[in-house]
Order: C-alpha cells, then sequence, then structure tokens
C-alpha cells in the first residue's frame, strides 16, 4: 500500500521542483520512486548525485547488477529486484545469473567472493575483517572496486529502504 504520494514539479518543495523539472526536460518523465523522493529536497538530491556516481565504477553492468540483486533480495524490496532483473537481462545475464545472484552468489568465483562481501556490507558490516579484504585482493580486485562496494550497497539500501517505506510496489508486469 503506497504511503508516500509522488509529486509534480508544481507540487514538490524547492529544490525538488527544480530537480523534477531538470529530469523532465532532459528525459520527458520522471520515475515514480524519484517523484516521491521529492519530498525531501535533501534526499532527492542525494539520490541523484550518489547514482550518478556509481555510474563511474570500476565494474562490468552485468556484475554491478548481480550485486543489486543479492542486495535486494535481501532488503525485501520487490520494485528494486523487477528493477534490476530487467537491467541484469540487458545487461547480458541469464536466468541462471540472476537466480544465483540472487542467492548472494555466481558460478565465478571471483565474482562470489565480491557479491558474499557485498551482502556482509550490508547484513553484518562489523564483521568484515582483514582476511575478508585479504581475499577479495586474492581473487584479484583491486581497493578501488573493493571501496566502490559500499557506494553500490548504500545506493542499494537507500532505494529499497525508500521504497519500502513510502509503499511502491513492482509495476504489473504483462506478458
Amino acid at each position: 500500500m503506497r504511503r508516500l504520494a509522488a509529486l509534480a514539479p508544481a507540487e514538490a518543495p524547492g529544490k525538488s521542483e527544480e530537480l523534477l523539472s531538470d529530469i523532465i526536460s532532459r528525459r520527458g518523465s520522471v520515475g515514480d520512486m524519484v517523484a516521491t523522493m521529492a519530498h525531501s529536497p535533501a534526499l532527492l538530491q542525494g539520490y541523484l548525485d550518489l547514482s550518478r556516481a556509481m555510474k563511474r565504477v570500476k565494474l562490468s553492468r552485468a556484475l554491478s547488477e548481480k550485486i543489486s540483486l543479492a542486495v535486494q533480495e535481501w532488503i525485501g524490496c520487490g520494485s528494486c529486484l523487477q528493477a534490476h532483473t530487467e537491467a541484469g537481462r540487458a545487461a547480458g545475464l541469464g536466468e541462471t545469473d540472476i537466480a544465483l545472484a540472487r542467492q548472494g552468489t555466481s558460478t565465478d568465483a571471483r565474482e562470489a567472493a565480491l557479491i558474499a562481501v557485498a551482502v556482509r556490507v550490508l547484513a553484518e558490516p562489523a564483521s568484515i575483517s582483514d582476511a575478508d579484504v585479504a581475499d577479495l585482493r586474492a581473487h584479484g580486485w583491486s581497493d578501488r572496486v573493493i571501496a566502490e562496494i559500499v557506494g553500490l550497497v548504500t545506493l542499494n539500501l537507500l532505494t529499497g529502504a525508500f521504497n519500502l517505506l513510502a509503499g511502491l510496489e513492482p509495476a504489473e508486469q504483462t506478458t
């Protein structure tokens, strides 16, 4: 059940009106989540900035989507799972890849190590040890990628938690 309403630019407070109008002028529309985030100019600006920044991570789009699927499965946001499943398919993921990612793993041991740590960053960050970071490095992950995992997890927590709080539900699937 929806708890917060989506806002049109004219209904949005201050900076949110400007941000929504800018997105609409460039893309033609805004998504339901963005329009609902407009209740808080600070939240909307923060989401947009973090989202843009995370598009520059050193990971492939497919692996970023696997991480998002693993994290969103844990968070339980149906809207995000739907969006990342579609994005994963667009990035070349097959159904097995998607199913394994939702279980927090991959057929590739290197990817599985990174995905597992990403889920732990979300679920139990205090448990991450020197050995865990050393293991990621042994799998060939750079410190840049290791650091960027926190940003990807944070972005997913932001969107998933917001959607759940606001009561946003997945769009109806048509077949």
